[in-house]
């Protein structure tokens, strides 16, 4: 029946079960969950434990703590970006300076918006299953009207992926000078790559290439950045849970090198 102005809509069906899917439609969202809390879980505890994040002998600079912009930092991790801010407080480190950037980006990205939404909120946690609210309000009250700033994160994002991919570089260091590869020169390449293919995949780098144009053949080179962008953006989930199980693998990698619990496999130097 098509509701026009003046029928009301029909309301739901009365029936005692929460829904009547039969399959594990609660499988997702719990293996949702697991994930981005195992993620926010790494992630708080790293950021204060402010130490084993640069290891010398190779260059290697764990994610987390990429850029290391404080004289709080080790020496030698703060690269060619320098050391702006002063010494910091014995309770702060110097990762705290910069996640807020790559975090914003991944906190107001469209998938994970829909991701934590169903995790965390139950909202809704599964298609043909009612929300766990009662009512709906969308984006439109703080503290979600802030996820209309995604598009100011991303240009904060890229700038990180061109930091992480700095990292990589200098990573392959030998043991006694010049050039050298290790695992962790390995890790952090792979990283960096998956990195860049979430944050080119997203969205709104999409509508930043093309979402404008009117006219795809008068802008070629416009319009084939714009399908390549388009490709990634097809495995936009994929790269979101890549990179972010990377980064964690990168970060965790350098913590153990650098902490002396295992040392480094070298391939060359």
């Amino acid at each position: 029946m098509t509701t026009t102005a003046t029928t009301p809509p029909r309301p739901r069906a009365a029936i005692a079960e929460r829904t009547l899917r039969t399959d594990r439609w609660w499988l997702a969202p719990l293996l949702t969950f697991l994930g981005l809390a195992g993620f926010l879980v790494y992630a708080t505890v790293r950021i204060f434990v402010n130490d084993n994040y640069w290891v010398e002998e190779f260059h290697y600079l764990a994610p987390f703590y990429s850029p290391c912009l404080s004289e709080s930092c080790a020496p030698g991790s703060s690269h060619f970006l320098g050391q702006p801010f002063p010494q910091l407080p014995s309770w702060m480190s110097p990762a705290m300076l910069v996640l807020a950037l790559p975090g914003g980006f991944r906190a107001t990205c469209y998938y994970y918006r829909k991701s934590y939404y169903r995790s965390f909120w139950l909202s809704p946690p599964a298609c043909a299953v009612p929300d766990g609210h009662k009512k709906y309000t969308g984006e439109t009250r703080f503290p979600l009207l802030i996820q209309n700033v995604h598009r100011y994160f991303f240009y904060a994002a890229v700038l990180v992926g061109l930091v992480l991919t700095y990292d990589a570089v200098i990573s392959f260091h030998g043991k006694e000078g010049g050039f050298g590869i290790g695992l962790g020169s390995l890790i952090l390449v792979v990283n960096a790559v998956l990195i860049w293919g979430y944050t080119l995949g997203c969205h709104s780098c999409r509508n930043i290439v093309g979402g404008r144009l009117t006219h795809f053949s008068k802008h070629p080179i416009r319009y084939w950045m714009w399908t390549q962008v388009g490709k990634l953006n097809k495995r936009h989930q994929l790269f979101a849970w890549l990179s972010m199980f990377s980064v964690v693998i990168a970060d965790a990698y350098v913590w153990m090198v650098a902490s002396g619990a295992i040392n480094d496999l070298r391939i060359f130097n």
